[in-house]
């Protein structure tokens, strides 16, 4: 009887072991599962960092556009994401943060302005063998740009203390306009270069740009016929300089038929402009014709011509710098091929100052086409300003 009662009381001793056992056994089984749980959170976490960390690094991200850190960062990024896939969401941001960036894109979302890329375009078309070197340039926000000429000078005459003034003559105004025309590229990419290559798009499609306006301009300034495009300096009539008279532009003759003679004419030609314009005058002849001229001596056996004594002057005939611009006529029978003037007062060139593109993927696939336009205009402004040097007898 007592071993009975022994194990039963053994028996309800163990069970609270038992149960807390089983309770153990759980809790330990619940923070496995946590910390497995915690350890895939982390692993994650760090994942997470680890991207974070290598996109805050240059390094090992594509090799940036570029590599100038500047104010147009963000524009610049935002227009080579419109290049390479039309996305325009960051133009129209960029068009309210920064004011002097001057970005607009109209409702379709096609057009925009893009300063740094017209800035460049600019400073490359300033840079090349053009008239626009050394011709008058300004930018104008309007269709055309007037130029308001004083052509004659206010009389005057001498008068005695009693005697009666008598009337002179007065001044009389000319005004010259010069409308804008369209200058137009259309440099295109693949669609997959765009997509995959790290290259400078801006740089690419400033240069492709540059280029074609250069030529396009520079032959525009020298014989443009004025019909959509510049009217040049060398398409207004022609006269000898002894009759000239204003709306003509004089010219002085070689007196050898196409042959620039001895270079006494170039004595002639210089002095035949006015005296108030040959401080800032310039010759302007094609490569050729300046071959031609290096071979002219003095009567002691000097060179006319000069090289710059430093780099980046241009060279000097007759103590005249020398522009060479490559549309210049050659040396023929009757031509022009030599100009001289003060080209700032003779020759304007009006323009605006922004450059717009069309970005185009859909009519040359698998190509995008940029259609960039600016528009620009260019004219005689003073008549008086430049001569021209014919290779004729008379």
């Amino acid at each position: 009887m007592q071993q009975t009662e022994t194990h039963s009381r053994a028996g309800e001793d163990l069970s609270p072991v038992v149960q807390v056992g089983t309770a153990i056994a759980g809790l330990v089984e619940d923070i496995r599962a946590l910390r497995a749980d915690l350890y895939e959170k982390l692993q994650q976490q760090e994942e997470r960092v680890t991207m974070l960390d290598r996109k805050s690094q240059p390094a090992l991200q594509r090799p940036a556009l570029s590599t100038a850190v500047d104010r147009d960062a963000p524009h610049r990024a935002a227009f080579d994401a419109y290049l390479r896939h039309g996305d325009d969401d960051g133009l129209r941001g960029l068009e309210l943060e920064g004011k002097a960036l001057s970005t607009a894109v109209n409702s379709d979302g096609g057009y925009l302005v893009d300063p740094a890329t017209s800035e460049t375009v600019r400073a490359t078309l300033a840079s090349t063998a053009s008239l626009r070197a050394i011709a008058q340039v300004v930018q104008v926000e309007a269709a055309s740009f007037d130029v308001l000429i004083d052509r004659n000078d206010i009389g005057s005459g001498w008068a005695s203390e009693s005697g009666a003034a008598t009337e002179t003559g007065t001044p009389t105004i000319d005004r010259i306009s010069i409308p804008l025309h369209e200058l137009n590229a259309l440099p295109k990419a693949s669609q997959r270069l765009l997509d995959d290559s790290a290259f400078d798009v801006e740089g690419w499609l400033a240069g492709r740009i540059a280029d074609t306006f250069s030529r396009a301009e520079a032959a525009a300034f020298v014989s443009g016929d004025g019909n959509d495009k510049p009217v040049g300096f060398l398409t207004h009539p022609q006269v000898d300089d002894e009759i000239w008279e204003w709306g003509n532009l004089g010219y002085v003759p070689t007196g050898v038929a196409g042959s620039v003679g001895d270079g006494d004419a170039l004595i002639d030609l210089v002095y035949a402009l006015g005296a108030q314009y040959r401080a800032k005058a310039s010759f302007v002849m094609n490569s050729k014709t300046a071959g031609a001229l290096r071979k002219l001596k003095d009567a002691d056996g000097r060179h006319l011509w000069s090289d710059g004594l430093a780099a980046g002057e241009p060279a000097r005939l007759l103590g005249y710098p020398v522009l060479i611009a490559e549309d210049m006529p050659e040396i023929g029978d009757g031509a022009t091929p030599i100009a001289f003037g003060d080209f700032g007062a003779g020759y304007t060139i009006a323009e605006r100052p922004d450059l717009r593109v069309l970005r185009d993927p859909f009519s040359s696939k698998p190509h995008v086409l940029f259609y960039a336009t600016k528009r620009v205009g260019g004219d005689v402004s003073d008549f008086a300003a430049i001569k021209l040097l014919r290779t004729a007898t008379a």
